[in-house]
């Protein structure tokens, strides 16, 4: 009677356990995020008041980003990056390759963040200027209902330094929207 019972009790639970649809929340791991970002600078064009239909904002830049990195816990994660800039107004085309610090401030349903990188721009031709470069932003992250994937949307203030002694440099400021698989 006494392995019947110890059986019957040994399928019980591993069959609550093996059904259970509660999935434990996941914290920390590899996730890929994807970003496309634009710059935006007042049309010099443009009169406050007049019907001229010209845009009080135009786009000066365009940035598309890949990242590979690790969370480890809820609130910190390291990524290294690989980019794509093009600043339509100077000409300028820029390939960075850099690492960043992703910090949530509030991690909530919704996390507030700040972030950090810092790295180099690569001269893959003669078309792309070598030099370096840093990052600071901040925003907001918005989760699926599965609190896997999410979306990150806030503004990134970026300085890149360039030319002979890198003596040249541009600043910008961008507004960025990513997706995030975890």
């Amino acid at each position: 009677m006494k392995p019947t019972l110890i059986t019957f009790v040994l399928l019980f639970f591993s069959s609550i356990s093996s059904f259970s649809q509660i999935k434990p929340e996941k914290t920390n791991g590899l996730f890929y995020k994807i970003s496309l970002a634009t710059t935006l600078t007042a049309n010099e064009e443009n009169t406050l008041f007049a019907d001229d239909d010209e845009p009080f904002f135009n786009f000066s830049a365009l940035f598309i980003n890949n990242t590979l990195g690790y969370q480890f816990d809820k609130h910190t994660s390291i990524a290294a990056n690989l980019e794509y800039n093009w600043h339509s107004q100077q000409g300028f085309h820029f390939a960075p390759a850099y690492l960043s610090l992703h910090h949530n401030i509030i991690a909530d349903d919704t996390n507030f963040f700040v972030r950090g990188g810092y790295g180099t721009l690569l001269g893959i031709s003669k078309d792309f200027e070598k030099g370096n470069m840093y990052k600071f932003g901040l925003g907001v992250q918005v989760f699926d209902n599965n609190y896997r994937n999410s979306f990150l949307i806030g503004i990134d203030f970026t300085r890149k330094r360039f030319g002979y002694k890198t003596s040249e440099g541009l600043s910008s400021v961008s507004i960025f929207l990513e997706f995030m698989i975890f």
